[in-house]
């Protein structure tokens, strides 16, 4: 049973980055039939739907949108890349520029509550080194009820930062990123686009689920 449990965490931690990686490799092949790299697609979205004050940048970080910057970042291979990976990864990235734009409520939730949550982290990190303290404490009245609550505070702010990311990386995908494409990426490679945005969507998945496990298995500690 317990070897069940583990080879089934590993596969909800583990594989979907890894098919995610797959697929996104898969797709990355230089095509000379695309008219632009990934940065020519984003920068041409933008000012097509008219989202003005946003500019693409090349990153080291990973692809993603800052809504403080106002900048949608590349990485290397996305940014100079004429592949279906670079413009479908483009494409998504500026679909959370368009949500920005738009005031989509859920980006600026989530917006709001990362900033929250790596507080809650630091709180969560300085009560596992105060761990020893607090398990003293909760031999007195009340103390294993502030324990259990710090640790909801820290843990589940997270958890809910993982859940409101959801429909925001399904919104920017598949309502924004894929109508998009249609313009611009041949018929025949558009089930591969599709393909490159449910791979990345289920890595915010397994996150998802991973942050809530970590919350439940934090619960069932402190309850011992």
């Amino acid at each position: 049973m317990i070897v069940l449990l583990i080879a089934m965490l590993l596969a909800i931690f583990l594989l979907p980055n890894a098919w995610a990686k797959w697929v996104l490799a898969r797709h990355s092949r230089g095509r000379d039939d695309y008219p632009g790299t990934g940065a020519e697609l984003a920068e041409h979205l933008l000012r097509r739907m008219g989202v003005e004050g946003v500019q693409v940048e090349l990153t080291e970080q990973g692809d993603h949108y800052d809504p403080e910057a106002r900048r949608v970042r590349l990485s290397r291979d996305h940014y100079e890349g004429r592949s279906l990976t670079a413009v479908t990864v483009a494409a998504h990235e500026v679909g959370h520029a368009i949500q920005h734009h738009q005031g989509y409520a859920p980006l600026i939730a989530r917006s709001r509550l990362v900033g929250v949550a790596q507080k809650a982290e630091k709180l969560g990190a300085l009560l596992m080194m105060a761990a020893p303290f607090l398990f003293i404490l909760t031999r007195l009245p009340g103390g294993l009820a502030i324990v259990v609550v710090a640790a909801v505070i820290s843990f589940g702010t997270a958890a809910l930062v993982h859940l409101v990311t959801l429909p925001v990386e399904f919104d920017a995908s598949f309502q924004r990123a894929l109508p998009l494409l249609k313009d611009y990426v041949p018929p025949y490679d558009m089930p591969g686009a599709r393909h490159v945005l449910t791979a990345c969507a289920f890595t915010y998945v397994a996150a998802s689920m991973a942050s809530i496990l970590n919350l439940g298995r934090w619960l069932v500690i402190l309850r011992r």
